[in-house]
This record gives C-alpha cells, structure tokens and sequence, in this order.
C-alpha cells in the first residue's frame, strides 16, 4: 500500500482498499477543497482531515462509525429536557454560521480553518451541504452540518452554547432524515460522543457497500429546503432506544 498524490487537473480518487493501515484509513494527499472534488470523496467513502496550513489528506478508515437514524439513542434525562421545548430547530437557514462556530467550538484549536470553510460553503451553495441550526429565542446556540449523498448523510461537524444542544439538533435531524427516505449517518470515527447517542462501528467494504446503494436513494423533494424542524406536540421526537 502506498500513499497517492492527487492530480490537480482530476477529482478521482484511489481505491479506498489501497489506505494505509497505519495511520488508519490514510488514502491521499494534495488537491483542493472544490466542490467537485468533495463530492467525488463523499461519494467514494472518502473525507478531507488535515491541520489548517498543512497539506490536505483524505481519510477513509476501516472500520467506520455509522449512525442508523432508528437506532439513536437519547437517555431518558435527554428525553425530559426534549419535551420542555427549550429550543427551536431550522435546517439550511444559517449554514455560514454554523461551519464558524464548529470551528469557534474547539479550544485545541480546529480542522476547519477559512480553506475549509469556503470549501463547504462552496458545496453547500451547490445544494450537497447542509446545516441544522438550534435555536434560543434568536439566538443560535448550537447545530450541525455535513454533506448528502443520496439516503446517507456523512456528518462532520456540531457544536453546542447551550445545554444539551448538539445532542438535541442530531435527535431532531435523525427524525426529519428518516421520514424524508434517508437511512444511514456516516460518523466517520467512533468516539465517547457519538457512541453515547447510539452510533456504532461497521467494516469499511460493508459501509462502502451500504454507500453505493444509497447514493442511488432519493429523498423527499422538500428534504433539504430551508424550514422549521420544531415538533409539534402531538409529533415529539420518538426515541426507539429508551435507555439511561
């Protein structure tokens, strides 16, 4: 297995099976944040990882943390705060802002420098990014984004200024994703986090497999249009792992 540099003039990708073991899922170097290109490595399983000012390096780890939008779990003092209604939810209202604060969010500093900023905001304007926002009042105070393929959403990022935020605005997006025909969440790598809320590991060739179904997959029209996530009363966040 050998590290490959990227052409400038092309957006293909290696073989994710060539990574590197070591470090895990290490494909690629070089390129650029274009739309183009970020599309192609959404679409092969593959995602830019790298420090701001640093060559770009492309990951596709083995094994994968994937989220099946059933399986999320919220543990019951999650729940309760839920049905308070402290927030309000939108999605695609203020994707700028939350890609600024998931950088702002990290105090050992961030991935998600300007270079990576205009990237998936570029990519967003093309309609493949997406944001979740959460609201206090009219104040964001927490949210996520990530980018569409099909039935699979590969999150990369959310960040909380209030309690229980981020926690609240994957709940609620798990829901909205599922009823408009989504099926899978890419989560990249597990973590205490993630795993917390219900996300698990797959093998890489299983989760390329589910991949290049579901990219195949089309969601409602109305999916990714800008509007209110908000439940109603009679329509709360129903949790199907009821566990503390």
């Amino acid at each position: 297995m050998r590290l490959v540099k990227l052409e400038a003039n092309s957006v293909h990708f290696p073989d994710p099976d060539t990574a590197l073991l070591e470090p895990n899922g290490l494909l690629a170097i070089g390129g650029d944040l274009t739309a183009p290109r970020l599309l192609s490595a959404y679409q092969n399983g593959i995602f830019p990882w790298f420090e701001p000012g640093e060559m770009i390096l492309w990951w596709t780890p083995d094994p994968r943390a994937i989220l099946v939008p059933e399986e999320r779990h919220a543990s019951r003092s999650l729940q309760r705060f839920m049905r308070k209604k402290p927030y309000r939810y939108t999605i695609n209202q203020r994707f700028e802002q939350v890609i600024r604060a998931c950088a702002m969010q990290r105090e050992d500093g961030t991935w998600i420098g300007p270079l990576v900023q205009r990237g998936y905001q570029e990519l967003h304007e093309a309609g493949r990014a997406h944001s979740v926002e959460v609201w206090e009042n009219d104040e964001l105070v927490g949210g996520l984004y990530g980018v569409s393929v099909g039935g699979l959403f590969c999150g990369e990022s959310m960040f909380s200024r209030r309690e229980n935020a981020s926690k609240c605005a994957l709940m609620v997006f798990c829901q909205h994703f599922s009823r408009n025909g989504g099926e899978l969440i890419d989560c990249q790598v597990l973590n205490p986090h993630t795993a917390s809320l219900g996300a698990r590991e797959i093998p890489r060739r299983q989760f390329l497999q589910q991949l290049s179904e579901l990219s195949q997959r089309a969601l409602a029209p109305d999916c990714w249009l800008p509007q209110d996530l908000s439940p109603h009363d009679e329509d709360l966040p129903v949790f199907p792992k009821d566990r503390e």
